[in-house]
């Protein structure tokens, strides 16, 4: 009978010890599954109640919950604070046209760099501002040139012994059209030539006139300067028509490249708006930003539009029913477009989101998520940067696009 109790009571005693250590270690992992957090600065995090070290509120007990990386758990407090408010993923009415912010700037193609035809002397500038308005054909700098003079003798020259060796073998016409042909080259106009031809009497300072129209810009030299050929002198800009130029993503490009007509609004000009026409969309996409240019062509013959100035580029559309969502619900970061779906209570998970047309507030959801999902919709970003906060990483940083 001793014999027989003996490994019983060894048998007991095991399984007491086993049940022991179960029971510890279930202890152990509920602790471990509950922290102490401060709702003002989450991320406080201790086992054990008592005060924020930053604040000194009251700690509170925070289950830690079965959340996966990507999504962040927050407190009631957090929601309330932040105002974290969701909605309803489902088809609105929208008018499918796209608004995008601009920037004006000068119209490249009606900018004149005004150069230097040959070596010389700067002797006066006729416009001294960056700002003054030319006309073309108006005087803008005086030059001195040995060997523009030079030429101008000889076309002079060629012009007197024509008329007076009326039977000579030479042929001066040839000589005469020569001298001309240099004197177009280097800038002078049909009427200088004439001019000088008639008047028979010849300056060593030439005037060289306005080639277009247009506002100055940039000054290269200055009087007194002595200038190699080719060199800059000043730059004239016609403002009669402006570029408006706008950074649009890659998923509005589609939109974009459809629709021609555009309508141009202001807001340091409330009330103003202007027709205008899609020119160009640059059929590169930045590799970082994930971003292309729009450009619309402006009219602005008063010229009360100035370069530099903000505008709104809407390019037209028709009423749709589409899947779409409050523009601040969405996130748009050098990877692509990502909202916050609620998982479960106060819960929220990343994801990412190809977007269409923008109208009123609202952006078409082109793909990433279903009707019926709920959202954030305010406090995104406060939702972005607690993530950041909590795991000390960008929610999207470990995903490939």
């Amino acid at each position: 009978m001793r014999k027989l109790i003996l490994p019983l009571a060894l048998f007991f005693l095991m399984l007491a010890s086993s049940c022991g250590k179960k029971n510890r270690d279930a202890n152990q992992q509920d602790k471990a599954a509950v922290f102490y957090t401060c709702s003002m600065h989450p991320q406080v995090m201790q086992p054990q109640p008592g005060s924020c070290p930053i604040c000194g509120m009251p700690l509170t007990l925070t289950q830690k919950g079965n959340i996966s990386g990507d999504e962040i758990q927050l407190s009631d407090l957090q929601i309330r604070l932040g105002n974290i408010q969701t909605d309803t993923v489902k088809k609105r009415n929208m008018n499918d046209e796209s608004s995008f912010s601009a920037t004006l700037s000068m119209d490249q193609n009606k900018i004149t760099s005004v150069s230097a035809r040959l070596m010389g002397r700067i002797e006066r500038l006729y416009l001294k501002n960056t700002g003054d308005y030319v006309r073309k054909g108006e005087p803008l700098y005086d030059f001195y040139s040995e060997e523009l003079n030079t030429v101008k003798q000889e076309y002079l020259l060629a012009l007197e012994k024509k008329e007076s060796l009326s039977n000579s073998f030479i042929n001066y016409d040839r000589i005469i059209e020569g001298a001309k042909n240099k004197l177009l080259l280097w800038g002078l106009t049909e009427s200088q030539i004439v001019r000088l031809a008639s008047d028979k009497w010849d300056e060593s300072v030439t005037t060289f006139l306005a080639p277009a129209s247009g506002f100055i810009t940039e000054f290269f030299s200055k009087e007194g300067d002595y200038v190699m050929e080719g060199s800059p002198i000043v730059k004239l800009a016609d403002l009669s028509t402006l570029w408006a130029e706008a950074q649009v993503y890659e998923s509005q490009l589609e939109p974009a490249l459809q629709k021609k007509d555009a309508i141009l609004s202001f807001p340091d000009m409330p009330g103003k708006s202007i027709a205008g026409k899609v020119e160009f969309v640059s059929p590169e996409i930045s590799p970082a930003s994930r971003i292309s240019l729009l450009r619309v062509s402006v009219p602005n013959s008063d010229y009360a539009l100035k370069p530099g100035m903000p505008a709104y580029i809407t390019l037209k559309g028709t009423e749709k029913n589409l899947l779409a969502l409050p523009t601040d619900a969405i996130i748009n970061e050098s990877k692509g477009s990502t909202v916050w779906v609620k998982t479960g209570q106060n819960t929220f998970k990343i994801r990412m989101v190809e977007t269409g047309a923008e109208n009123n507030g609202l952006t078409e959801i082109i793909s990433g998520l279903e009707e019926g999902e709920e959202v954030v919709v305010t406090g995104a970003y406060l939702v972005n940067s607690e993530y950041i906060l909590k795991k000390g990483a960008a929610p999207m940083a470990t995903h490939q696009h």
